[in-house]
C-alpha cells in the first residue's frame, strides 16, 4: 500500500479534532476503524504520528512534518482539479453524469444504461477505494453520483449532507478453490475455515473490524488479512494459500467458486448519493432504478446465489424508497 491523499486527510482530522475518539465522529467512522488506518498510516510514514492519552491526541515531531506538508498539499490538489474541471467543462455538454464508485458489481451496467438512455449526454467515471473521497468529490461539485459500499449497518459517509439510497443489500462471500472439499457445501460454516490465510480488497470503514469480531464469534482469531486488489485475491485464492472475502456477485472465474457463509455473520450494504442541492438531484431516482437493475444484472450471472437468494428474500436488491 501506498501513501495517498485520503490518508492526509485522516491525519489532519485527527490534528483538527484533537482525539481520535472526535476525528471518528467527524469521518463518520467507528473508533477501531479510524485507529487501524492511523496504525496503516504510520506504518507507511515509518514512525509515530501522534502521542495518544487520556487528554486526546498530539502530533510527534514527525506528526507535525507530515501535517505542514499535508495543510500544503491538500488545498494545492484541490484547486489543480477545481481549475482543470473548470476547464474541461466549458468544452462539455449541460446533460452529464459524473460518477464516482468504489470497488462493486454495478458500475459497467450503470454507465451501459446511462449511455444508452442518453445518447448525447457526456458520462464519466472515477474509481476509487475511498467511499469517503469520492462522497467529498460529489459535495464539491466534482461528480454527480457515488456508489459506495458499507458493512452491516454502518453509516455511509455523513459529513458531505448527501442523500443515500440503498441499491442492494448483499452477504458478505468467500472466494475459493472449486477444488475444495468446502464448495460441495450450499454454505460454509466460518468455524471450518479457522486455519486458513485471507485476503479481502481495501477501503475505508469498519470492515477488518467487523470481520475479526465474527471470526471471534465463530472461535477463532484470523491468522492474517491480506489487503490486495481484486487480481490479487483472484491470484491468491486460484494458488489454494488464500481465501478471499468478495461479494455474491463477484464475476464468475475459471477455478475459483464463491459461496455464501452459514448464518450471514457479515453483510455488505451498497449505496448511491447524491447532493440534495445540485441539478444531478433531479435525475437521482432514475440513476437508482439503473443501479439496482444492473446490481441484478450481475446476480443472475451467478445461478447459485440467485438460488440462495430465492430463500432469503431479504437479501438482494431492495425497494428505490429505501432512504439511508
Amino acid at each position: 500500500m501506498k501513501l495517498e491523499l485520503r490518508h492526509l486527510r485522516v491525519v489532519c482530522a485527527i490534528a483538527d479534532a484533537g482525539s481520535l475518539s472526535k476525528a471518528a465522529s467527524v469521518l463518520g467512522l467507528a473508533q477501531p476503524a479510524l485507529t487501524a488506518q492511523l496504525h496503516r498510516i504510520e506504518g507507511l510514514l515509518g514512525g509515530k504520528l501522534f502521542d495518544r492519552d487520556h487528554k486526546g491526541a498530539r502530533p510527534t515531531a514527525l506528526g507535525e512534518l507530515v501535517l505542514e506538508r499535508a495543510r500544503v498539499l491538500l488545498p494545492a490538489f484541490s484547486r489543480l482539479q477545481e481549475d482543470a474541471l473548470r476547464l474541461a467543462d466549458e468544452d462539455q455538454p449541460s446533460d452529464r453524469f459524473r460518477v464516482g464508485a468504489v470497488n462493486g458489481p454495478m458500475l459497467g451496467g450503470l454507465v451501459h444504461r446511462l449511455t444508452e438512455a442518453h445518447p448525447g449526454a457526456h458520462v464519466g467515471t472515477r474509481v476509487s477505494w475511498s467511499g469517503e473521497e469520492l462522497a467529498a468529490s460529489v459535495a464539491q461539485g466534482r461528480l454527480d453520483y457515488v456508489l459506495v459500499g458499507v458493512c452491516g449497518d454502518a453509516p455511509p459517509p455523513s459529513e458531505y449532507g448527501l442523500t443515500w439510497s440503498v441499491v442492494a443489500v448483499d452477504p458478505v462471500c468467500v472466494l475459493i478453490s472449486e477444488d475444495h472439499p468446502l464448495t460441495l457445501l450450499d454454505e460454509v460454516p466460518l468455524s471450518a475455515l479457522k486455519d486458513v490465510q485471507w485476503a479481502a480488497t481495501p477501503g475505508d470503514g469498519c470492515f477488518g473490524d467487523c470481520f475479526s469480531a465474527a471470526c471471534t464469534r465463530a472461535g477463532f482469531t484470523p491468522r492474517t488479512l491480506y489487503e490486495v486488489d481484486i487480481m490479487g485475491c483472484i491470484d491468491l485464492a486460484q494458488s489454494g494459500d488464500v481465501i478471499a472475502l468478495c461479494q455474491p456477485t463477484f464475476r464468475r472465474t475459471p477455478g475459483l467458486a464463491v459461496l455464501p457463509i452459514e448464518g450471514v455473520p457479515l453483510r455488505w450494504r451498497h449505496l448511491l448519493g447524491w447532493d440534495p442541492e445540485s441539478p444531478a438531484a433531479a435525475f437521482g431516482p432514475q440513476v437508482l432504478r439503473y443501479a439496482a437493475e444492473a446490481y441484478r444484472e450481475t446476480a443472475e450471472r451467478n445461478p447459485r446465489y440467485t438460488g440462495w437468494l430465492g430463500e432469503h428474500p431479504e437479501f438482494g436488491a431492495v425497494p428505490h424508497h429505501a432512504v439511508v
